[in-house]
């Protein structure tokens, strides 16, 4: 592990993202590794906000890019400042696109060494990872990817497997 000096996380501000912010400053502190937290705005948004608008609703696609960052950049901010990690080890970024295929670039092109990433499924494993950003993740990326468990999906699965 001592190879590990980048490491990306992908941030979707759902209920559990601090769990998931906590567990990778949690991997990197020993390490000391950069930890790069990455959202992206899903091209799938954008193109709803561009058929709202072609029905000649007032909708600006840039203003609508525009305020999502500024509030998910706020929300970030507020859960990173509860992190005692130092603020030049961690890097916050915004992207838009195809998910799984703008995570995969970014890996790539910034030579991470491990993405870390939350599942989010509420049932089996199986199904939580088919056709998921994670299943991509996991199946294409020639990073290392790591799963994080929160706490409840873990108790779940360890019940299930309890002969």
């Amino acid at each position: 592990m001592s190879d590990i000096r980048k490491i990306l996380v992908p941030v979707t501000f759902s209920e559990f993202s601090e769990e998931l912010i906590e567990y990778a400053v949690g991997v990197a502190r020993p390490l000391s590794a950069e930890v790069v937290f990455m959202n992206v705005i899903d091209q799938r948004d954008i193109q709803a906000v561009q058929t709202i608008t072609s029905f000649g609703y007032e909708v600006d696609e840039t203003h609508y890019i525009q305020e999502v960052e500024k509030q998910r950049i706020g929300i970030l901010e507020e859960r990173l400042n509860r992190i005692n990690y130092p603020d030049e080890k961690m890097r916050v970024v915004f992207k838009k696109g195809r998910p799984a295929a703008v995570l995969l670039k970014f890996a790539i092109d910034e030579k991470m060494d491990l993405i870390i990433m939350d599942v989010k499924g509420k049932s089996e494993i199986v199904h939580a990872l088919s056709g998921s950003v994670a299943e991509k993740m996991f199946r294409y990326s020639p990073v290392p990817v790591l799963s994080y468990r929160r706490k409840e999906i873990a108790d779940k699965l360890l019940k299930r497997m309890q002969i």
